[in-house]
């Protein structure tokens, strides 16, 4: 099997919103982070290889590639997400603004946990551990937000089992290798 590059730069990434309080359950912020992980893309800033959105935390494996650094990608990924999904909280006049409020010098709101996991994915076979990982989550006891995987829209597992095309953000795993 063939494997990884040193040099590669692909991360499994887990973000998780302050407190684990249930930001990502309504279909609308997920969708921000879809239209966020396609934006880097779409302007050659990362790869995305396989991601799934869960109510309170994303994970996902991703290429940054060259010239970026992991820490903007994450800055600017995390700061956008973030910023809509407030901007989304506000003009529903949601209850989780409270929630999420924080008494900060520089912020009124906090959506995302500081210092999100980054893991360096250097061999194949941690890469496939995460993908598993990151495909079965939604079916896990803790969630039962479906039974297969394929069946959890927010997820990478269609693009891998069923050959969906819906985000067209996506490349195979076997492409970075």
């Amino acid at each position: 099997m063939p494997s990884i590059r040193k040099e590669s730069n692909v991360y499994f990434f887990t973000a998780t919103n302050l407190n684990w309080i249930k930001l990502l359950e309504e279909d609308e912020h997920k969708n921000i982070v879809i239209n966020s992980l396609k934006f880097l893309s779409d302007n050659k800033r990362v790869k995305v290889i396989a991601f799934v959105i869960m109510p309170n935390h994303i994970h996902i494996i991703w290429q940054i590639l060259e010239p970026h650094k992991t820490e903007n990608i994450q800055r600017d990924f995390l700061k956008y997400t973030a910023q809509q999904i407030k901007f989304s909280l506000i003009n529903k006049d949601s209850p989780l603004l409270d929630a999420i409020r924080v008494n900060a010098k520089d912020r009124k709101y906090q959506l995302w946990e500081r210092n999100p996991n980054w893991f360096a994915l250097d061999n194949t076979d941690t890469l496939l551990q995460k993908l598993n990982y990151i495909h079965n989550n939604p079916c896990q006891a803790k969630w039962l937000l479906a039974e297969k995987s394929e069946d959890y829209k927010y997820s990478s597992a269609r693009y891998y089992i069923l050959d969906d095309k819906e985000f067209d953000f996506l490349i195979s795993h076997k492409d970075i290798m």
